[in-house]
Parts: C-alpha cells; structure tokens; sequence
C-alpha cells in the first residue's frame, strides 16, 4: 500500500459514495486506475465494507447501553453469538477477556425497553449477569488515522 492507496482510502472514508471520477481528480490518476485500486483494496481486506451509518437517537433510540455479560456455565459462546444478532436492540458486540464473556451496546427508547431486552437475554440467550453502565456521550475517533502509522 503506497500513499495514494492511503489517500484513497482517507477519501473513502470520508465519503464512500465519491465517484472514481472524483477520487482519480483527487489523487491525479484516472478514473480506471483509481478503480483498480479501490478494486485491490477491497479484494485484499483492507476495505471491509461500504455502509450508511444510521444514528440511533434519530430513530428514537436515546438510550444507549454498554453492557458486560457473563454467560451461564455450558453455554456456547457460539450459540450466544448467534443469538444475539436476532436481538434488534442489540447493535454491536465483542467477546472479551476478564471477567465477563462479552461486551454488547443496546440502543432503546427507554428503560423499560431495556429491562424488556435484559429478561430477553437471560430468558433466551444464556446470560446469566449483565453489567450495564448508560452511555453519556461518544467520543468520536477517525479509525483512518491509522493510515498515519
């Protein structure tokens, strides 16, 4: 990866919807060339994917909560894993090291909701306890910094 792919992806990052047009304007190549690049940076992973970000307080979902969750004995993290994604409230997730199994952010309308998906998870998905701590505010960091090191 050289330091036009780094401005591409820079770009990409920014807008994803930019033509190639645009990009190879951008980055002084034509627009077949930026294409074979952006075409290799997807190919080898280094670009996962291109999304609509959705913010969830602008559907109604101003309550947003990390929780740390600890299985029952037994369960399969897999199972687990599977079964929260059926969970709608539930938006992201990771398997942890520590104490606690995983770390899940629900996003809900209010607390009752969220006691709603609690007894969800405990009732259908293997949860034993939750640790939840309600999410003031985000910090938001530009993960294409990463192109700097």
């Amino acid at each position: 990866m050289d330091a036009i792919d780094r401005r591409l992806l820079r770009l990409l990052h920014e807008d994803a919807r930019t033509t190639y047009h645009d990009l190879g304007r951008a980055v002084r190549l034509s627009a077949n060339t930026v294409s074979e690049r952006v075409r290799r940076l997807r190919t080898s992973g280094v670009v996962k994917a291109y999304r609509a970000e959705l913010d969830p307080s602008a559907l109604g979902r101003r309550l947003v909560m990390m929780s740390d969750v600890r299985l029952r004995e037994g369960m399969e993290r897999s199972v687990f894993e599977d079964g929260v994604r059926e969970v709608p409230q539930v938006v992201s997730g990771s398997r942890v090291t520590g104490e606690y199994d995983f770390q899940i952010r629900v996003v809900c309308v209010d607390a009752a909701e969220f006691e709603g998906v609690v007894d969800v998870l405990k009732r259908d998905h293997g949860v034993r306890e939750l640790r939840s701590r309600l999410v003031l505010h985000d910090i938001e960091i530009d993960p294409s910094r990463l192109l700097d090191l």
